[in-house]
């Protein structure tokens, strides 16, 4: 487990493809429970030691994962992540070339809970979502984006992006026919906050995955 920042209140690391956030069953891995371990054993903590996840990624998704290490942190960075006052940043390359070099895309969202999925729907009561894009980089067939979430839904940069035609690579499970070596190609690039109990404004950044080299080699 890479870690990119840790004190008393915040330990903030990097997760890599194919590893759940949290919310396994009893004996399986996810990162919260090797966040745990890791906690355990430096600080020789006996017993369950605390820790609360405030912004969990999807399993197939990679990046910067920020988690409490007291309750009055969870409490205070749980309150920034609701007054949307935590800035995200992702990168993601999708099917298809994007004509327009940036945009917002503005959908009501809801859960098909049988097949564990979410997907765009037109009736009002739905969820609102909303993220902001612009082109990093186009290649003969696919798009890097950069990516600012001003809502955080379940599955949201997946569903929005594949509803407007242009589904992560390798993210079979809205719609992508391109493969990808682990996971699929969304990234937590980067998230800025401010500090649990300090209040400075902090940024935490998560390099790329080696899968994702070939995206950055000179064509």
């Amino acid at each position: 487990m890479q870690v990119l920042y840790e004190d008393n209140h915040l330990l903030v690391v990097v997760k890599p493809a194919g590893l759940p956030t949290m919310g396994v069953a009893v004996g399986e891995k996810s990162l919260l429970t090797i966040a745990k371990t890791y906690i355990a054993e430096k600080y020789q903590k006996p017993g369950n030691v605390f820790l609360g996840v405030v912004s969990r990624l999807d399993t197939p998704t990679t990046g910067v994962v920020v988690i409490a290490r007291t309750s009055k942190g969870a409490s205070r960075l749980a309150e920034q992540f609701r007054e949307h006052s935590v800035t995200k940043t992702y990168v993601a390359v999708v099917d298809g070339i994007i004509p327009e070099n940036s945009g917002t895309l503005r959908n009501f969202m809801a859960e098909e809970k049988r097949h564990r999925k979410m997907f765009v729907t037109q009736d009002p009561d739905g969820i609102p979502a909303v993220l902001h894009y612009r082109v990093v980089k186009r290649f003969a067939s696919e798009t890097m984006l950069e990516i600012r979430l001003e809502t955080g839904r379940k599955h949201q940069i997946r569903v929005q992006l594949s509803h407007h035609g242009f589904p992560i690579v390798g993210d079979y499970k809205y719609r992508s026919r391109s493969k990808f070596t682990v996971g699929i190609a969304l990234h937590a690039r980067q998230v800025t906050l401010r500090h649990p109990t300090l209040d400075t404004e902090m940024t935490f950044t998560a390099d790329f995955p080696a899968t994702w080299k070939q995206f950055f080699i000179e064509k």
